[in-house]
């Protein structure tokens, strides 16, 4: 498959596509904002942590006066689940680059208690005000071309309803990096792929705190199964994307105590690094 034919008929827009729809939030007064989860954004039933930090970070874009995310930080303290949710935001410090705050998502549990279920630290200034100097060493990963690439159909049929996710994510993996679901995982721990929205809408700020933590985790190229749910999440937006397929490489290097590092580079089709991230997950041994 191509990559054109891949593309969606009708591209949707930023503003107005399923994403800026699901993470929508409406202020309920100076601070506080309620929204609706969606289960679109599962894997099983747990909610995707880009996806929940997105919703977030749309939360505080609207509560900073500054627009854009440069760097957030997520503890996830537990797990999210499909429905109504809040949003409390705290502006921390405003100044005239940055502005920088605070937020927890809160949802209320089956005995109406209200339970807080990821609180976020994050500054946040205006991309298009960066000089547009760049000195760096870093380089794109190699992946071969997206028609190259494998998707969720060239797999086994998942069960039903186990990665609704799935159907929302253009999301083509390296052949190298996906022995894992046959059975034999490299143990590199690496995992590479294009990565974009099923519905053709090219990548904002906001849809990057997304791409960090969409691909397959890289405990699976380790040999490991189940969830591997983030304790931590700190991402780094770079630059404004330039609209086209984003580039996604996850590593990780150390897996020690049941614990693992996983860190992200995303790269657009003009060849720059627009968002880095790290996590701290938990996985299951044995």
């Amino acid at each position: 498959m191509s990559e054109a034919a891949s593309a969606p008929a009708v591209r949707a827009t930023v503003g107005d596509s399923e994403f800026d729809r699901d993470t929508a939030v409406t202020r309920r007064s100076p601070g506080v904002y309620d929204l609706d989860l969606s289960a679109g954004w599962t894997i099983i039933n747990a909610v995707n942590g880009g996806y929940l930090l997105a919703v977030v970070g749309r939360a505080l874009a609207d509560a900073l006066p500054h627009s854009d995310p440069f760097t957030i930080s997520a503890h996830y303290l537990t797990a999210s689940r499909p429905g109504p949710a809040t949003v409390r935001t705290e502006t921390v410090r405003t100044g005239r680059t940055l502005s920088t705050g605070q937020a927890s998502l809160l949802q209320y549990d089956e005995d109406g208690k209200e339970v807080e279920r990821i609180r976020v630290l994050a500054s946040y200034g205006d991309l298009d005000a960066l000089p547009d100097d760049v000195r760096t060493s870093a380089k794109p990963p190699p992946l071969p071309p997206l028609d190259q690439c494998l998707g969720p159909a060239d797999g086994p049929a998942p069960v039903e309803g186990s990665s609704a996710i799935a159907d929302r994510l253009l999301l083509k993996l390296d052949p190298a990096t996906v022995g894992w679901a046959l059975g034999q995982p490299s143990g590199n721990g690496e995992i590479r792929g294009w990565f974009g929205l099923a519905d053709g809408r090219d990548a904002d700020p906001l849809s990057l705190l997304l791409a960090v933590d969409a691909l397959p985790p890289t405990a699976f190229e380790l040999g490991l199964k189940g969830w591997v749910p983030t304790v931590e999440l700190t991402v780094h937006v770079r630059c404004r994307p330039a609209p086209g397929p984003l580039r996604v490489f996850l590593t990780t290097r150390n897996l020690a105590g049941g614990f693992l590092e996983e860190d992200a580079e995303v790269w657009d089709s003009a060849d720059r690094l627009v968002a880095q991230s790290r996590q701290l997950a938990r996985v299951r041994l044995g």
